[in-house]
């Protein structure tokens, strides 16, 4: 007999003998009564509830499972929930409080908001005095212990260098290493230990128009943001190598006690006083984001947070008129020493072998 194609009326007995000979007419095994229904049927079957401990299993499995796809398509928000359902804490799975460096948040990327709150506490005010006066810089922290990179021109020839951090500390700085060719310096703070730094990009990838933001300490005004775009790239610019290009140390620095202001040639004219006869050239970075001095040594960012470039020379109309240029400002062109210039002679500054 060929059990899938014997089609019978739902409740007929598979037999082929006379169903009426075979009546149920003993006790039910299910309710104890005499079962005396009709030739050939069958008893009803047990009507099994699901107990309730049968539903509490199935429970948290599809829930876990609802949750599971939630968090697949609706992401991170979801994911943290999950860690929270399941009893992890998701601030153990961070780095431990170690600093690698600013980041901006992923809601505040790419605005200049975003990034100012991210980078500035990796900026410093640097006040630098010789026997000439006293000026004022920037610089920013790259390491935790206290490595700031500046300018050389900042710090060139001071006797006593004193850092403000963006939170108000103060610390004495000593010179690790300076490069006048290329109008760098680095300067190690006395007894720091846990600051705020700033990670380094890649200027080789930097393209004109690009927005950036620059911050520093112009006039002495800490922490000053301000902002525009990447408007050239691969300018030449000169400056003098150390303090003997003008009158004394601070040029262009917001300089109390006299004398001119930080000298540096461009396009072929010279802005800020005489650079001197020791100069050294250098490609820079065009920027309209407002400079003025003070800036120098402070930093240009992109708008991921990452350092491309170290502010170092403006132009102003007026600076070419001595003792001028400190209330000219900036009329959109300022320039950068790019980072990957900085990168490459890290090492050199470290050993205190400059250039």
């Amino acid at each position: 007999m060929d059990m899938t194609e014997n089609l019978r009326p739902s409740g007929a007995h598979s037999t082929d003998q006379d169903p009426t000979s075979y009546p149920y007419a003993s006790p039910s095994a299910y309710d104890g009564t005499a079962y005396n229904s009709a030739a050939g049927g069958y008893p009803p079957p047990p009507a099994y509830a699901p107990t309730k401990g049968r539903r509490k299993a199935k429970r948290p499995v599809a829930l876990l499972a609802a949750v599971a796809i939630a968090a697949g398509v609706i992401g991170g928000g979801t994911a943290t929930l999950v860690g929270q359902l399941n009893g992890q804490d998701s601030a153990a799975t961070g780095s431990g409080g170690a600093v690698n460096g600013t980041t901006v948040s992923q809601s505040s990327k790419g605005t200049v908001a975003g990034v100012a709150e991210a980078v500035s506490p990796a900026i410093v005010e640097i006040g630098a005095a010789s026997s000439a006066g006293k000026s004022t810089g920037s610089g920013v922290v790259i390491t935790e212990d206290g490595e700031i990179v500046t300018n050389n021109h900042v710090i060139s020839g001071a006797q006593q260098i004193q850092v403000t951090l963006s939170t108000g500390k103060t610390y004495t700085a000593d010179v690790m290493g300076t490069d006048p060719d290329k109008d760098l310096a680095l300067i190690k703070l006395r007894g720091a230990s846990g600051l705020k730094t700033a990670t380094l990009g890649d200027s080789s990838k930097v393209k004109v128009g690009e927005e950036v933001v620059a911050i520093g300490s112009p006039e002495g005004l800490t922490g000053t943001v301000t902002s525009g775009i990447v408007s050239a790239l691969d300018r030449d610019v000169t400056v003098a190598k150390d303090d003997s290009g003008s009158s004394g140390q601070g040029q262009g620095q917001g300089r109390q006690g006299g004398g001119q202001e930080w000298p540096f040639e461009f396009g072929g004219q010279q802005f800020n006083g005489d650079t001197g006869e020791e100069t050294t050239t250098y490609k820079a970075l065009q920027t309209d984001a407002s400079l003025n001095p003070g800036n120098s040594g402070g930093a240009l960012i992109n708008m991921n947070g990452e350092i491309i470039g170290i502010n170092s020379a403006m132009y102003s109309p007026s600076s070419s008129s001595a003792g001028s240029g400190s209330s000219a400002g900036s009329v959109g062109l300022g320039f950068a020493i790019p980072v990957n210039t900085l990168k490459a002679d890290l090492d050199t500054l470290r050993a205190g072998n400059g250039s």
